[in-house]
């Protein structure tokens, strides 16, 4: 047996029996583990959003007797497929015999589909993290089957991050109300990656967590030669957030060979869960696959990666926090988030689609207080002519600032919900 195995093994159990799981906060995406299923349980999500804390909670809280492996761990690095029977062993002997086992980053090691199966057929339950999309779309698909159940975890929701800091929600004094919009305010800039609630400064964390994805996540995995290069793409799509994505202009930027290595580029951070492209609605099919804007999984990125463009434009990104919070609480697999444009007539900033039937329009503003006739078409007129133009009747405005109510117009209901409010929930 190999005791340099066995040291790092152990290592990591003495590491994980010293966290306190009290004082980490409840999140929804517990309820969606299922412990006794004899389903593969993977929560997928960016690097350093919680997955390994999530499951290490479930896991204990529910008192199941479970074994650990994270094959993050620099010194697994190079662990080889047939090595596995050998972790399992040295597993057996830490732990002596469990019913549960809990592989983090098991997309790390080749050919680990194989090893999952087999695991399963002998009725072990599979608790897995992974931080690439492909672990779901490509080997899980291919290989377990549907013998798998998915959840998708992202940095804390700002409802999540106002826990966190213990600030109440449910504001209903001039403090609290302000206490809540401070809350608003910081999260539009600093995100809510958890790690970074316990360090002074999350410039240098979120810009190495940057480098990460792009070093461990994408080029190891991809194979990609030129990583300044792909470096420098993800740092210029971060920069230009909510807009679409031009892969010819990404292409002449950034002197790629082809337009498809440009895709390609974008795929993989889109696969590393950096960025959620939103297509553009269409019935053509070329159409939502060619037009599409970039979403930031989290604001940190948008403030901090190299030579950030330190935008001032508060709208986008509380219309980025807007884009993941409707990914968080997409209901089913049917739905998909779009946005509609129609060029130089209206844009509506997403719609909620099930199958071919538009089910909501949002739109999003940051300050609609006394807006102007230009701002009031423009967020109103587009609601009114996406709803014209799909047959919608559920129209949202989201706004950071201004008066809430129902507008009536046109046979038509416009909800202005505050975003405060919206994103508590």
């Amino acid at each position: 047996m190999d005791t340099n195995l066995e040291r790092i093994l152990r290592d990591q159990r003495d590491e994980l029996l010293t966290i306190d799981y009290s004082r980490f906060i409840s999140r929804s995406e517990e309820k969606q583990i299922e412990l006794d299923s004899h389903l593969a349980q993977i929560v997928i999500g960016v690097r350093r959003c919680g997955k390994s804390t999530l499951c290490q909670k479930v896991l204990v809280e529910s008192k199941v007797h479970f074994a650990y492996v994270n094959f993050d761990d620099e010194e697994l690095a190079s662990l080889r497929t047939e090595e596995l029977n050998d972790v399992i062993q040295v597993l057996y002997r830490i732990y002596g015999s469990f019913t549960h086992l809990f592989m983090d980053e098991i997309q790390n090691v080749p050919k680990w589909h194989l090893f999952v199966n087999r695991l399963l057929r002998q009725g072990i339950h599979i608790v897995l993290t992974g931080s690439n999309a492909n672990l779901l779309s490509g080997e899980l698909a291919t290989h377990l089957t549907g013998r798998y159940n998915e959840i998708r975890l992202y940095p804390f929701s700002f409802s999540e991050y106002c826990v966190a800091k213990g600030i109440r929600s449910n504001a209903q004094t001039t403090k609290s109300m302000g206490l809540l919009l401070n809350a608003l305010d910081s999260y539009l800039q600093q995100g809510g990656f958890p790690e970074t609630f316990f360090l002074s400064r999350q410039d240098k964390y979120i810009t190495s967590l940057l480098t990460a994805i792009i070093t461990k996540d994408i080029c190891h995995r991809y194979k990609v030669r030129y990583k300044k290069t792909l470096q420098e793409l993800a740092n210029g799509v971060l920069d230009h957030f909510c807009q679409e994505i031009s892969y010819s202009h990404l292409q002449d930027t950034y002197q790629l060979n082809s337009i498809h290595t440009s895709k390609n580029y974008v795929f993989y951070l889109e696969n590393a869960y950096l960025l959620r492209l939103v297509p553009r609605f269409s019935f053509k099919s070329i159409e939502r696959q060619t037009m599409r804007k970039a979403y930031c999984i989290d604001n940190a990125f948008i403030t901090n990666h190299d030579d950030a463009l330190q935008t001032e434009n508060l709208g986008w990104r509380l219309e980025n926090v807007i884009a993941i919070e409707l990914f968080r609480r997409m209901e089913n697999e049917m739905q998909q988030l779009y946005y509609l444009r129609q060029h130089k007539s209206y844009e509506v900033d997403f719609a909620i689609v099930e199958r071919t039937k538009v089910r909501k329009l949002i739109q999003v503003t940051y300050d609609f207080n006394h807006p102007k006739t230009k701002l009031y078409n423009r967020e109103i007129g587009g609601l009114l002519k996406g709803a014209a133009a799909t047959g919608c009747t559920d129209l949202t405005l989201i706004m950071m600032s201004g008066e809430e109510g129902n507008i009536e117009i046109d046979g038509l209901t416009i909800h202005k919900v505050l975003a405060i409010h919206w994103l508590i929930g």
